[in-house]
Order: structure tokens, then C-alpha cells, then sequence
């Protein structure tokens, strides 16, 4: 009796600081989480769930960044996994109170989706918030860009000696992907998740330490509920038995940074390239540095850019994305040196520089006369016109603030171990030249949530090893395959050589005149395809 009272005051005054620990919220709305049926007794006070002991999960997500986010929503837009109790520990305030979205100035922080990532948030739920924010696909829409009213993608080499165009009526899609703001995309989210009816908590710290459930004693008298047949019947807990999970001693218990302590069945890894999952779970990992960063920032165009533009130039590619209205996204790949120089010149040299990389400097454009006809000789008469290649459009201002970010490559040996699974950035880091990153992330979600729907509904452990490897199983050939190309390019432009860069010319003039090569690089670029096939 005594324990039961002391219980009962210890969880009143933990719910007092649980206050913070709260549920999806939006126009500064707070929403208490559902952590569980509470009942009242007779005079009308919360009397203590079977809940009230300590807080047990099903799943608990480490990082409530987009793909985090991604997997919860996958999590919630499913029969068979909606039931799941879910955990998202992450410190950002943006989960609990997320900022107001206006259309005055684009964030410089940009993820361009492609077609298979744009169906998956379709799937979840979370497209049609996008749709009512400022998002651009890769179309034209100016008078003399008329001739090419499809989706485009144009990439071409410093040296002029070749280019290559992507154009959606290529693979007779509508889009070859959607630029869209980082901040959008986590509203989408986050409305998704407001919106579902998963069980779900959102805890505002950071992972400090995490015990597997082989490292530490059972625990005994550990109380929780779940109405899935993953935990529990709910005639176990009517007799009070403990529950089967914890008999089976099969929850990994996680350590926050408020002093908060939780349990879990699975723990997945959505902390980005320095987790602190994958460090404290001991997943080895390969890679290396680029010895570059990224500059990233918004400029404003005299007209609309509906077009996005690649340009390798010797420090590394400078991509020019349309972000929607006037404004385009600038990610700059550069020396660390150059990129400090970069960020702290005036506005005004800035925007000169962005210019000329794009249009006037590093030599000729495809096209021009000098190189037509070397390229004629190489191809027999396949080079590129002048009429082919377009000029993209001129910078005329800065919007926003200049930031940067180093580069590299990082991949996990593992992506799962018995309980552990890491999505995204945790588990690879690529360079961000076709903007694939996020969009493996999101892949991974997907695939991750599919993997915990086949167990639930065979009645697997959804924290086995067993189960989780068919995720690893599905992801890694995948996000492998688009590491080493994007790899290969980064370090075949990486090198400036004459024999070299004829080669890149005659790769870039075959995906431009071979359809057969350049129909399976863009279905491979737009997710459509596990593997770059030629045929």
C-alpha cells in the first residue's frame, strides 16, 4: 500500500513537468499527448492508468527532423501500424511550436523531391499541405521558353564541350520532380501527424545514454498498455499480469537529456549524419570528406525561373533550383577556403560571382562556334546547337543570409542491429549534387514502415533483428547504388584534364542523343528505378 501511494504522488508530479511533453500543436495550440486510457473514480479524480509506472513505446524515434517525421506519418497512414504507440524525441522547438509559414521570403533551406517521394506524401497524407505553400516543379513558363513547356533539367560542364537536357516528356511524366522549403515540408509533416490517429508523444530533449535490454536486469513490475497484439492482450492486463514484453525483457531503455527516462520496443536512428543512435549502438560506418562545402542562400530572378540548372565548374557544381515566384535556390559546392570568401563578400559581388559561374565566365557555352565544331568532329554531328542549350537567367539580387555546410560521404556497415534501426542521414550522407539525399531518407521510411506492417501482420517482434533486416536488405543496394554514382561524379568533375574532359563531353553528348541511357538516368534520378539499367 505504501508503494502504491509513494507510486501514485511520484507520477502525479512527473505529469506536473510533463506538460512540456506534448503532442503535435499548430497556431500555437498546445495538445496533450495520448499516452494511454485514464479513468476517474467516484468523486471524479484521474485515477492512474496502467500507463503511470514509466513510459513504454513501441516505437521511439530519435530525431524529429523530416524523415523522423516522415516515418510517423508512414507509421500512422497505415491499418496495421496505426495502432503503434510512438515516441519522437528530438529538442527542436519547431515539433511543439512550429513557426508560422508565410509566402514573403523563401527559406534558403531546400529539398528537391522527386516523383516517387512526392507519391509517398501522397500516401501519407502530407501532399496537400505542400500544394498550399509555395513549391516549384521543374517547368518553364516564359514567352521564349515556349518551344519547351515541359518539365526541364538542364546540366552542363564548365569547358562548354557538352551538356545534357532532362525533360519529363522524355519518360511521358508530367514532372521530373518539386523544389520545396525545408520548413514546408516539416508543416506538412507535423499537420499530417496532427491530423492522424496515432498514439504518439513528442519529448523535448536530446538521447543522452541507451541500455539494450541484454545489458540490463528485467524489468519487474513495469507497467504498460498497448491494444496492439504486438504488446499485450488486453486480458493480460484486466488479470494485472506483467506485461509480455517486459517478461521477455525485450525493451531498450533510453536516457534524455531532462532527466527523462522511456522504453521502447524499437528504436529508430533519424538523427542525422552525427548520430547519436548509431554512436551509442556501436554501428560502424565508411566515408570521407569532400574537402568541400556548400553555400547555400535565395536570390530573385527579373522573372520567374521554372527551370533547374546545374553547372560544373572546377571547385565543384552550382545548382540553380526555382523555389517558386521570382526566387531561386543556390547551392554552391566549393572549397572551404572559397566558400568563407563567398559568404562574406557584399551582396553586390556576390550575385556577380553567381553570374558569372553560371553565364559569362569559365569559357564558352555549348554550342558556340569554337566548340561546335570540335564536337561535330568527336560525334558526327551530333554536337549540341545553339538553339539546344539555353542561357539560364540572370541573379539579380540576394534575399536571404549565406550559409554553408561541409560535404562528404558516410555509409553504415549496418542499418539495423536486434532493436535498432537508422533511417536517413544516420545511416548515409551523399553529396548533394542531384539532390538525392533526402530523398534515400524518405525512402527508407517508407520501406522501414512497410517492413513493420509485414511483421505485425504475421505476428513478428517488430524490434527483431530478424524482421528489420528485410528493411536493411531493401535500402542498402539502393542508397549504395546512388552513393557511388553521385561519388563518380563528384570526383570524375573534380578533375580538370584534357583527356578527362573529353571524356565527360562524350558522357554527357550520350545522355544526351542515346533516348534508351537518358530514359533510365532520369527514371533512375525520379526514384523510379532501383537501378540505373541501360535498357
Amino acid at each position: 500500500m505504501m508503494c502504491r501511494l509513494v507510486s501514485r504522488r511520484l507520477v502525479a508530479a512527473f505529469r506536473g513537468r510533463d506538460v512540456a511533453r506534448r503532442a503535435f500543436a499548430s497556431g500555437g495550440a498546445t495538445v496533450e499527448p495520448n499516452l494511454g486510457p485514464q479513468t476517474r473514480d467516484d468523486h471524479g479524480e484521474p485515477r492512474p492508468s496502467h500507463m503511470d509506472h514509466i513510459d513504454c513505446f513501441d516505437v521511439a524515434i530519435v530525431g524529429g527532423g523530416m524523415v523522423g517525421l516522415a516515418l510517423a506519418c508512414a507509421l500512422s497512414s497505415m491499418p496495421l501500424t496505426r495502432s503503434l504507440r510512438v515516441a519522437i524525441v528530438d529538442g527542436n522547438p519547431f515539433l511543439s511550436r512550429p513557426p508560422t509559414i508565410n509566402n514573403d521570403l523563401p527559406d534558403p533551406r531546400v529539398s528537391t523531391l522527386t516523383p516517387a517521394t512526392i507519391s509517398f506524401f501522397k500516401d501519407i497524407c502530407a501532399w496537400d499541405f505542400i500544394q498550399q505553400h509555395r513549391h516549384a516543379f521543374f517547368s518553364k513558363m516564359q514567352d521564349f521558353y515556349l518551344p519547351f513547356l515541359d518539365p526541364l533539367f538542364q546540366v552542363w560542364d564548365y569547358t562548354g564541350l557538352g551538356y545534357t537536357r532532362y525533360s519529363a516528356r522524355d519518360v511521358d511524366s508530367e514532372i521530373l520532380g518539386c523544389v520545396v522549403e525545408n520548413k514546408v515540408i516539416l508543416g506538412s509533416l507535423l499537420s499530417c501527424l496532427q491530423n492522424a490517429g496515432l498514439q504518439k508523444a513528442i519529448y523535448p530533449a536530446k538521447l543522452t545514454s541507451m541500455v539494450l535490454p541484454s545489458c540490463r536486469p528485467s524489468l519487474e513490475g513495469a507497467k504498460s498498455s498497448h491494444p496492439d497484439q504486438n504488446n499485450m492482450s488486453s486480458e493480460a492486463s484486466r488479470k494485472g499480469n506483467v506485461q509480455q514484453f517486459e517478461q521477455q525483457d525485450h525493451l531498450v531503455k533510453l536516457d534524455l537529456s531532462d532527466g527523462t527516462s522511456l522504453y521502447t520496443k524499437l528504436v529508430v536512428g533519424a538523427d542525422g549524419s552525427k548520430s547519436r543512435v548509431r554512436e551509442v549502438a556501436g554501428f560502424k560506418t565508411t566515408g570521407w570528406n569532400y574537402s568541400q562545402d556548400a553555400v547555400i542562400c535565395t536570390v530573385e530572378h527579373a522573372y520567374e525561373n521554372d527551370c533547374a540548372w546545374q553547372r560544373f565548374l572546377p571547385s565543384g557544381p552550382l545548382a540553380l533550383l526555382p523555389v517558386g515566384d521570382r526566387f531561386s535556390n543556390i547551392v554552391w559546392s566549393m572549397t572551404p577556403y572559397e566558400a568563407s570568401i563567398h559568404k562574406s563578400m557584399s551582396e553586390v559581388d556576390f550575385v556577380n560571382a553567381v553570374n558569372n559561374a553560371l553565364i559569362h565566365g569559365y569559357g564558352p557555352h555549348p554550342g558556340s562556334t569554337a566548340h561546335k565544331i570540335s564536337l561535330d568532329s568527336l560525334f558526327g554531328g551530333m554536337g549540341t546547337t545553339q538553339s539546344d542549350f539555353e542561357i539560364p537567367p540572370e541573379v539579380h539580387k540576394l534575399v536571404t543570409e549565406r550559409f554553408s555546410f561541409p560535404l562528404s560521404l558516410m555509409h553504415a556497415r549496418d542499418y539495423v542491429s536486434n532493436r535498432i534501426a537508422l533511417v536517413g542521414d544516420a545511416a548515409h550522407t551523399i553529396h548533394p549534387l542531384a539532390g538525392q539525399g533526402v530523398n534515400l531518407g524518405f525512402g527508407d521510411a517508407h520501406a522501414l514502415a512497410k517492413v513493420l506492417a509485414e511483421g505485425i501482420l504475421v505476428g513478428s517482434d517488430i524490434g527483431a533483428v530478424s524482421l528489420l533486416k528485410k528493411y536493411e536488405k531493401e535500402r542498402k543496394l539502393a542508397n549504395l547504388t546512388m552513393m557511388a554514382i553521385m561519388d563518380g561524379f563528384q570526383k570524375a568533375f573534380s578533375i580538370d584534364a584534357a583527356p578527362l574532359n573529353i571524356l565527360r563531353a562524350i558522357a554527357f553528348q550520350s545522355a544526351q542523343h542515346f533516348g534508351p541511357l537518358k530514359r533510365n538516368i532520369i527514371s533512375f534520378a525520379m526514384g523510379e528505378k532501383k537501378l540505373p539499367l541501360l535498357f
